[in-house]
């Protein structure tokens, strides 16, 4: 039999000057308090043993004490259902304790802080310098010159006006920098966004038939998105975008990357006429069902373009001091491109161009809202899943550059700033807007101090509207598909598939579950797909909660898996169980049957190998968390069964809110208090002592009656 350790106890250590059988004897006369005292209670297993009377003697005189003799699992006390409440709440909605900042100050104080909280610019704003300034300039310099060519191609492939590009990298960006937690986060439309305003709103609307209703439910989408991004900013429900997953964003972002980049090959092909469908095969079949229309001087620029801006990403990638260099391309192309149609009359020869841009700032657009139309639906819809996509991929770029940084950003903080700037920019003639990962890691390798760069580049495109926009009217619509195709590649990140695949094969098969779906069928489709194959993996790990064999590793009092740790050692007659999950309704029958068929396979095993048979199941409450009146029925029917089939059931180390339970629930007293161990270790010593001590009465035939029950 494997040696256990016991707690240490300095009184069982005998002193030099005794004889070995006054030692041997001094020892075991307390090695009884040392077993006995370990449970919930000062109890003593029948023996008749004159030794065993007198430790259980100085076990109950000694307790009071010696209390290290004695390691008793307290209840807590009984907490006012109000005060339980609204603890609860805070655990759930305020984790962070943000009112926190607000105790004991005064009222012009709190007013400073809430001030503050909404708009941290007011916060950082009065320690400003020029050296960041130095820094916020160039930075906002760089992104506003790929802010302006990645508006106007994102604008269109949304299917709206190409100003509206500009429109939104304006008045978004301004909010923003008032109200946003990022240092580094640079504010722009974004393709995945655009594209499915498109797709949504294209499945309802004609963009080409009725560009005016298309135009005004794209504005009340924008609204509705910003609405539900702030609310859930303010109703602190933040954790409902942790519901995409890594993997889900990784699979649904490629493959929104791969529909937005066969969508370009209208531009690029020179087309005139394109399927509003957004699956690989209606795309492909639209392209080559029209081969007597590809236009090769069309195609020729495009892959040019794409050419030279691939290039000068992979030269930034490899010299991040140039990242100046990928980040003027796609102004240099448009500019390029622009000279190139104006002095050889390209747009004569089939290929497209932007045409006249409207001069002037953001025009009002209050009155364009919809709210009453019978596709206010649609509108609504549009904006809760774009408003969705468009909160997660704008926060985890935020935390990913405020990590590097060493900086924390407030999830919730950025929601009602995103939300805000949504809200404002719907009534100034924008769309939705968020955080676009190119633009932010330009604005973070420029070396960006603050949210001072959002408003340079705001100013610059200030700029552009009042005095620069009819320089874009001979800019081709194929360079805007090569700048699209461009950023689109980066989105394509197959090290993390592989990444995930190595690492977990359920995360694999979500995230290319969303890239199918995506690719396959539709973006909403996808993104659903993914959302629902991520639920379905959280029900199933609590539906479906490991539990593992423990053994004792060698020369330690600690008990671990015994599959992790093959040499940990198991005692004959005592089976350990951990449940590795918190204990409710949907896992409680599954428990209950896991743990009846761990019992089966170890009689049968201690059968097959001769040894002693199974007398005690110990269950590891540790991980535990909490548990329900259905996770109590549970281990009531698992006591019922071991008490049929002549075993003990002991419970170790119940944290303070499942003893709570189990006490109110009368099952303590029902298990027997002096069966509720501290630690796994204490539990073991006790029922491998009792095994050499006492022998609990088996039944003859220990399934029988077992229906009875």
């Amino acid at each position: 039999m494997p040696h256990l350790p016991q707690p240490p106890f300095h009184s069982l250590t005998p002193t030099a000057h005794q004889s070995p059988n006054t030692q041997k004897k001094k020892l075991s006369t307390k090695l009884f308090p040392l077993v006995f005292c370990m449970g919930n209670a000062d109890y003593v297993y029948p023996s008749t043993s004159d030794e065993a009377e007198a430790a259980a003697a100085e076990c109950n005189n000694n307790d009071n004490n010696n209390s290290s003799h004695s390691h008793k699992v307290a209840i807590p006390p009984p907490q006012p259902f109000v005060k339980s409440l609204k603890y609860n709440l805070k655990e759930t909605f305020f984790p962070d304790d943000p009112l926190r900042q607000f105790k004991n100050q005064s009222p012009p104080r709190k007013l400073l802080l809430g001030l503050q909280y909404f708009f941290p610019i007011l916060e950082w704003g009065p320690r400003y310098s020029l050296d960041f300034f130095k820094a916020d300039l160039i930075s906002g310099v760089t992104i506003a010159s790929l802010a302006i060519p990645q508006g106007i191609s994102y604008a269109k492939l949304a299917n709206l006006p190409p100003i509206l590009g500009l429109y939104s990298s304006f008045v978004p960006a301004l909010v923003y920098a008032m109200m946003g937690s990022s240092r580094d986060l640079a504010v722009g439309t974004v393709a995945v966004a655009s594209l499915l305003t498109a797709s949504m709103l294209g499945s309802q609307v004609s963009a080409a038939e009725n560009p005016q209703l298309y135009l005004h439910l794209a504005f009340t989408a924008t609204f509705f998105a910003g609405l539900f991004q702030a609310a859930l900013g303010l109703f602190r429900l933040g954790f409902i975008v942790d519901f995409l997953s890594h993997a889900t964003i990784v699979g649904f972002m490629a493959g929104a990357a791969t529909v937005v980049i066969l969508q370009q090959l209208k531009g690029i092909l020179g087309l005139d006429h394109f399927t509003h469908a957004t699956d690989l095969v209606s795309v492909m079949r639209s392209v080559f069902s029209q081969t007597h229309q590809w236009r090769w001087e069309s195609a020729l620029l495009g892959f040019c373009f794409l050419f030279f801006l691939l290039v000068t990403r992979q030269f930034s990638k490899k010299r991040p001091k140039f990242f100046w260099v990928s980040a003027l391309a796609p102004l240099t192309s448009v500019i390029l491109g622009s000279l190139l149609v104006y002095f050889t009359h390209a747009e004569k020869h089939g290929v497209q161009v932007i045409g006249q841009l409207k001069k002037g700032l953001n025009p009002l657009s209050f009155g364009d809202l919809v709210f009453v139309s019978p596709y206010l639906s649609t509108a609504i819809k549009t904006g809760i899943v774009t408003g969705v996509i468009a909160l997660a991929e704008g926060i985890a770029v935020g935390r990913s550059f405020a990590m590097f940084k060493n900086y924390h950003i407030d999830g919730n903080k950025e929601m009602i700033a995103i939300g805000t700037m949504n809200v404002v920019g719907s009534l100034t003639s924008c769309y939705l807007t968020t955080g676009p990962f190119s633009r932010s890691a330009v604005n973070f390798n420029a070396g960006c101090k603050t949210a001072v760069s959002n408003i340079v580049m705001a100013l610059a495109v200030m700029l552009t509207l009042l005095f620069l926009t009819p320089l874009f009217h001979y800019t081709p619509l194929v360079v805007l598909s090569s700048i699209i195709i461009s950023a689109m590649l980066g989105l394509i990140d197959v090290e993390a598939a592989l990444h995930l695949w190595s690492i977990d094969k359920f995360d694999f098969l979500v995230c290319i579950s969303a890239y199918a779906g995506v690719v396959f069928a539709s973006v909403e489709i996808g993104l659903v797909l993914a959302v629902g194959i991520s639920v379905l993996r959280v029900l199933l790990f609590v539906a479906r909660p490991k539990t593992f064999i423990l053994g004792n590793v060698s020369n330690s009092g600690i008990y671990r898996n015994v599959e992790q740790y093959p040499n940990a050692a198991t005692v004959p007659g005592v089976l350990v169980l951990e449940i590795d999950a918190p204990i409710y309704f949907a896992n409680s029958s599954y428990l209950r049957e896991r743990i009846g068929r761990w019992i089966d396979d170890e009689e049968e095993r201690l059968k097959i190998s001769g040894e002693a048979s199974l007398q005690y199941v110990i269950l590891d409450m540790g991980a535990v968390g909490n548990i329900d009146t259905s996770g109590i029925s549970m281990l009531e029917e698992v006591k019922k069964v071991t008490d049929r089939r002549g075993l003990k059931l002991a419970l170790a180390n119940p944290g303070a809110e499942v003893t709570k339970k189990l006490n109110k629930a009368k099952f303590i007293d029902n298990l027997g208090p002096e069966w509720i161990f501290l630690t796994v270790g204490e539990a073991v010593g006790a029922c491998n002592y009792m095994l050499h001590s006492y022998k609990p009465a088996v039944n003859d035939d220990p399934h029988k009656d077992e229906s009875a029950v």
